[in-house]
């Protein structure tokens, strides 16, 4: 019987105000509509080649090898860090939160020998003590994290690069949740590679994972080239290296697939690349230095609202990611009641926490499609009645005034 089917899918209109991801742009969710094309199709090459150009500025490079892995961002992220990493190579992670952590979790699986240069949750690593850590530990990767939203702070990159080198190191950098809301300068900070989602700040769905790799990383993992052997040609040479522990997610082999070799490695997500090529086109269009101009203008006004409201901001001011706010929750008020309520009264959708902060802190995103003035007050004059409803007493309105004076 067709009820033994379920129905057809049909999610409420929900407002994703948490720390990602967030309402996919229109724009994108129709490219990712149109008919599938076969892999090797000249079209199909074509678009992959326009996705290598769009990200390049996105990324803040000129490297060549920028294009897409096929999964969530985390995808990238073990992909890059797999490729670049062999058993017993010392790693140096710099570490303030959760994903400075999930660096650690899958440098350990790949048998890294890990250093650590931390900051408690919501501040951030000093440039000399990350120096200082290299200087001590010798590694040959250095791994750190963009923007980490489980603490809502932005780890500051300029130099970081400059000193890797110095040392002999290679860089690494998780962008998912900054890329297309703060700026990345994957060549102004002279890192190797970086890797980004498009589900935050770019304004997509989760499940294609942009990624750069300068030209000096490209032959470190190009030396570790050991292509699998049903697809074994006379034109690709394997390197001496150790070989990478992941076949997915070799990026020796993706590089091949990307390049005018065009190794059958794997079939490209082609909905999705039609999705992150949008992603990119969007943000060009609309301008990079206007769109982090207007991730910061909601993240400015996110705190100020919060603040006349009689809430606390966690964190340093000084390193706050634009596009995620962490407001410590008051005493005596239930915060998985007051999500809870923001979601059935309002069709609005906040974050909760991890780790140390679990249940001490929301988590507020304005980001990508949703990195909007009005979508910013509708969320805080919510949050405001449902604080009232649970009996926190804040001022009528104050919340949404002084978002709305921020944003200006």
């Amino acid at each position: 019987m067709t009820s033994d089917f379920f129905g057809e899918i049909d999610p409420p209109q929900r407002l994703l105000m948490g720390p990602g991801p967030v309402n996919a742009h229109p724009r994108v969710l129709r490219a990712m509509s149109a008919d599938l094309l076969g892999q090797f199709d000249p079209e199909m090459t074509a678009y992959m080649n326009q996705v290598m150009a769009l990200y390049r500025p996105i990324f803040g490079t000129q490297n060549h090898w920028t294009f897409l892995i096929d999964g969530t961002a985390r995808a990238a992220i073990e992909a890059a860090l797999v490729s670049l990493i062999a058993p017993g190579d010392t790693v140096l992670i710099v570490n303030f939160g959760r994903f400075g952590l999930l660096l650690r979790e899958i440098v350990e699986r790949i048998g890294g020998t890990i250093e650590t240069v931390d900051a408690p949750w919501g501040e951030v690593v000093p440039m000399d003590a990350i120096a200082a850590a290299i200087e001590r530990t010798g590694p040959k990767i250095v791994a750190a994290v963009h923007g980490d939203t489980s603490t809502t702070m932005a780890q500051p990159l300029a130099g970081l690069g400059a000193l890797c080198r110095a040392a002999g190191a290679l860089s690494y950098v998780d962008a998912t949740a900054t890329i297309g809301g703060m700026a990345i300068e994957a060549d102004g900070w002279g890192v190797d590679v970086v890797t980004g989602g498009l589900q935050k700040c770019l304004g997509g769905p989760s499940g294609s994972a942009p990624i750069t790799i300068s030209d000096r990383a490209a032959e470190h993992i190009a030396a570790r080239r050991h292509v699998e052997k049903g697809i074994v040609r006379d034109d690709i040479a394997n390197g001496s290296g150790a070989r990478i522990g992941s076949n997915y997610f070799d990026l020796a082999m993706v590089m091949d697939y990307w390049s005018e070799k065009r190794l059958n490695h794997h079939t490209e997500a082609t909905t999705m690349l039609y999705g992150a090529r949008e992603c990119a086109r969007v943000a060009l269009g609309e301008g990079l230095e206007a769109r982090f101009a207007r991730h910061a203008a909601a993240g400015r006004s996110v705190v100020a609202g919060a603040r006349a409201m009689g809430l606390t901001v966690f964190g340093d001011d000084a390193h706050r990611m634009t596009n995620v706010t962490g407001i410590l929750i008051p005493d005596g008020v239930d915060g998985e009641a007051v999500r809870r309520r923001m979601r059935e009264d309002f069709e609005i959708e906040i974050g909760a926490a991890f780790g140390p902060l679990q249940g001490r802190i929301w988590r507020i995103g304005a980001m990508g499609y949703n990195a909007m003035k009005h979508k910013v007050a509708i969320t805080l004059g919510a949050l405001e009645a449902v604080l009232r409803a649970e009996g926190f007493a804040t001022p009528a309105g104050a919340g949404v005034d002084a978002a709305l004076e921020a944003w200006r």
